[in-house]
């Protein structure tokens, strides 16, 4: 079956002249168009499938990226592991040497052979990392206003509110 189409109106003006009410009557029928198409049993039938099959498959498609992104994942995971497994089995390697274990007791544990005379130097830090020396201290006493207890109790909520206790762990 054909689109039904309305004929013109006569009243319309035609040609390039015509106005809002000539461009108006020209619009497109929208219901005579839709009316026009039929559907038939198999038409509907495979639109529904693909409907249900786009259903069933949209979630299907982001489990499956989902689970590429966590193999890739696992894959680095894997990658790293590896480069440590590595890396410890050459510390074990250079253990098995006794040049550095010698080399070893002399750094860390300070150990001589005999006859041997260590020179241990006290304060060798590095020049950068020494405190900067503190500036000249005023001769005379200068009062400053302060909320002293506003600032008892940002301390004392602070110190409750902390998550590591400074003095505990040196003990």
């Amino acid at each position: 079956m054909t689109p039904r189409r309305t004929p013109p109106s006569s009243s319309a003006p035609a040609g390039p002249s015509e106005g809002a009410a000539g461009r108006a009557a020209r619009a497109v029928d929208v219901r005579g168009w839709v009316g026009g198409i039929r559907l038939s049993g198999f038409m509907v039938i495979m639109l529904s499938l693909v409907v249900l099959g786009a259903w069933v498959l949209v979630p299907t498609l982001g489990t499956y990226l989902d689970q590429k992104q966590r193999i890739a994942a696992l894959e680095h995971s894997v990658q790293v592991t590896q480069k440590q497994i590595d890396a410890l089995t050459a510390e074990r390697e250079r253990w098995k040497d006794p040049a550095y274990i010698t080399a070893q007791a002399r750094e860390r544990l300070f150990y001589v052979k005999p006859g041997e005379v260590v020179y241990l130097i006290d304060n060798d830090i590095d020049p950068a990392a020494q405190p900067v020396e503190q500036g000249p201290v005023s001769d005379t006493v200068q009062e400053k206003s302060s909320d002293w207890a506003g600032q008892l109790l940002r301390n004392v909520t602070g110190a409750g509110l902390a998550k590591t206790a400074a003095g505990s762990a040196a003990r």
